[in-house]
């Protein structure tokens, strides 16, 4: 793919590849980290991943995917224990991985608060625990229920483990009626070391590293088994509080150490940048010698009534951020390079290494990027950044931190082989033959098969029920794939999953008698089917798998539009990209012009559309969710702001309208209802002028909506 190109280098093909790349990899270290305890990457390598991700989807919003690494929070809860539903989202946090990137943080915050340069503004600084999340609810000062993070709205209710830590209390004094308390559980070297030597003695499962151990250990089915590790918790956040902790995060911590919880004692308050940075270096030195691990040191606003106006992206906070640290390098050798095809025909570049431990974690697959990074030069001839003529057997660097991880970052050429060839990249599907086509301007090569290619057949089928889209339960990748090659009960496209259960009535040959099924698994499948014949709009736009048409802006569309016959009926009028509803179209703000082409473009397809209209045949479409505006002076309001706005920013005033259910675009059309003009309100105000639009200043805004 296209890693080794800088974010703000790529070209829009490049951006789409690199974005579906990182996608699916994040996504499997998701699930290996968090539900199942076996990370196969290292912390330093997902943050690069992420990192990556966020830079890619800064530059191009409209090519935001539907299950973006961005907005998500950990992984779905495993089986095994009973489900918590957070009554406060537990948050990821961002990134920052240099002295640049946590000025940029502060700018950001700045920029959002309206404040400049100049003005105090203090954060909070601690060490950022490499362990387990966990939330501790107290009700009139009675541990009532800890949870998991799970996926952040979603967590396994491991009460009776928590119990077994020395560090959590089962009752408290002085506390707020409800307190939510939120930390890190964790495991030190010294018990760590001391507990594989007890597993190693008895034959038990030896653990990779501090991290797995205490997650492991935690969500034990049997809570004995918890009360024999030596757990340890660290509270730095809460969740739900009937009252107030204090007037800052420094203030809150000191609370909760003298509610009697454990706190870091290297927390900091920081004035400057210049204490951020000397207190991390600080922190950094100490690493080594702390007892425990940490990856980094997470810096917050101090003052809650800032964090409070701060508020949320969908995943994390802006006013915290994670400052980590460096990560490791090693060398291997290239045994071979495949060639995988994604959902939209992208053909992608995987160096399958001779494995090799980097950062404490075996590597043995490698991302190659595309053609033009194996080559070492671009279509033209040219070289290119990063680029090197990679061949099979080379003795090659896998670079685990920064653009993407893990990646091949360099080749030892004193080592190649004599006998070694130049790659040549093919130029026909390997899953289909049909042509791989590499368009002007674009590093990646697809294939031109379409429909008729198993690959993007498949893997659009995996994305329809992904858990950000159907999500159906029993009906994953290894089911689909059963499914799509099944030639008694074959299911080629969407709407034939909810065809099964009729076909399978009238095949000979039942699904429960089939080897790997039975009666009751079989039962299980229909039953996840059917309940899922009722989806909200938001998440069948996603399903879709329409080109450049991600999750958020699948929410943004279908909140427009509200219903599946309003979209539908609108979408069809665009067709030809004219016209007053492709205007509409445009006019929703985060929606671009490449992603309303390809939404158009997969509506008046014919084969696409019979397929869309055959799935939606067996639906019930569910109207988009909207927020409660009873009595909202702007609800269903398509509202445009231009100009300076100076009692609050931008940002602000767009979030404030959509909480009361009205639409925010970025252009004036006969459609706007109103027009909100700050000074050097420019050609936007003239136009309103023009259509007539009313139009308004910010202290007309603010008195309308309440809050003059």
């Amino acid at each position: 793919m296209n890693d080794t190109i800088p974010a703000d280098k790529l070209t829009e093909a490049q951006a789409r590849e690199e974005l579906a790349r990182l996608a699916e990899e994040i996504l499997r270290a998701n699930e290996l980290y968090h539900t199942a305890d076996a990370p196969e990457i290292s912390d330093a390598e997902y943050d690069a991943l992420k990192r990556r991700n966020a830079e890619i989807e800064a530059r191009f919003p409209h090519l935001k995917r539907s299950d973006s690494p961005s907005e998500q929070v950990g992984a779905r809860p495993g089986e095994g224990f009973a489900k918590v539903t957070h009554v406060v989202r537990m948050m990821s946090l961002g990134n920052a991985f240099d002295e640049e990137d946590v000025a940029d943080f502060d700018r950001s915050v700045r920029k959002y608060l309206g404040l400049d340069s100049m003005v105090p503004l203090a954060y909070s600084a601690e060490p950022k625990i490499d362990g387990l999340s966990l939330s501790l609810r107290y009700e009139n000062g009675v541990l009532v229920q800890a949870a998991t993070r799970g996926d952040g709205e979603v967590g396994e209710n491991v009460t009776a483990n928590a119990r077994t830590l020395s560090d959590i209390p089962d009752r408290i004094d002085g506390a707020p009626n409800v307190l939510e308390v939120r930390g890190e559980v964790y495991m030190s070297h010294a018990d760590f070391e001391a507990l594989n030597k007890r597993q190693a003695e008895t034959g038990g499962k030896l653990f990779a590293n501090p991290r797995n151990a205490a997650a492991g250990s935690l969500r034990q089915l049997d809570a004995e088994i918890t009360r024999s590790r030596p757990l340890r918790f660290y509270a730095y956040s809460w969740g739900e509080v009937s009252e107030p902790l204090g007037k800052s995060q420094i203030e809150a911590i000191d609370r909760l150490r003298g509610l009697g919880f454990q706190t870091n004692p290297l927390t900091r308050l920081c004035n400057t940048l210049n204490e951020m940075m000397a207190h991390y270096r600080e922190i950094e030195a100490q690493r080594a010698t702390l007892g425990y691990d940490i990856d980094g040191v997470v810096y917050k606003v101090n003052d809650l009534s800032l964090q409070a106006r701060l508020g949320f992206r969908s995943t994390t906070p802006r006013w915290a951020i994670a400052h980590k640290f460096p990560a490791e390098l090693a060398w291997t050798r290239l045994e071979a390079i495949d060639i995988q095809v994604g959902r939209t025909g992208a053909l992608s570049p995987v160096a399958r290494l001779s494995p090799v431990t980097v950062g404490g974690v075996v590597v043995s697959n490698a991302t190659l990027h595309n053609e033009d990074y194996i080559a070492g030069r671009d279509a033209k001839g040219g070289a290119i950044r990063g680029g090197k003529d990679i061949r099979v057997g080379d003795w090659v660097q896998v670079y685990r931190a920064g653009d993407v991880i893990p990646k091949v970052a360099d080749v030892d050429l004193s080592k190649r082989p004599a006998d070694a060839e130049p790659y040549v990249f093919p130029i026909q599907c390997p899953e289909c033959g049909s042509d791989a086509i590499r368009e002007e301007g674009d590093a990646v090569r697809r294939c031109a098969g379409g429909v008729i290619c198993p690959a993007q057949a498949v893997e659009k089928l995996k994305h329809f029920v992904s858990r950000k889209a159907f999500d159906i339960e029993g009906l994953g990748a290894k089911q689909i794939e059963m499914f799509y090659d099944d030639p008694d009960l074959p299911v080629k496209t969407p709407a034939d999953i909810f065809t099964l259960q009729e076909r399978d009535a009238a095949n000979l040959t039942k699904l429960a008698n089939r080897k790997g099924w039975g009666p009751q698994s079989a039962a299980n499948l229909w039953a996840a089917i059917d309940e899922k014949r009722t989806i909200p709009l938001g998440r069948l736009l996603f399903a879709l798998g329409i080109r450049h048409v991600g999750e958020a802006a699948s929410n943004l569309i279908a909140n427009h539009y509200g219903t599946w016959e309003e979209f539908e009926r609108s979408i069809t009028a665009a067709a030809g990209c004219e016209g007053p509803e492709w205007e509409t179209l445009l006019s929703i703000d985060g929606v671009g012009e490449v992603m309303a082409r390809a939404l158009v473009s997969a509506f008046a397809q014919e084969a696409e559309r019979q397929s869309i209209d055959a799935l939606v045949a067996q639906l019930k479409v569910e109207e988009a969710r909207r927020p409660d505006t009873t009595g909202s002076p702007v609800a269903g309001k398509t509202i445009v702001f231009t100009g300076s706005l100076e009692k609050m920013t931008r940002a602000e005033a767009k979030a404030r309208a959509e909480a009361l259910g009205a639409k925010v675009s970025g252009s004036v059309s006969k459609n706007t209802d109103l027009v909100v003009a700050g000074p050097g309100a420019g050609s936007k105000a003239k136009k309103a002028a023009e259509l007539g639009v009313e139009t308004m200043d910010e202290d007309g805004w603010l008195q309308l909506i309440g809050q003059a």
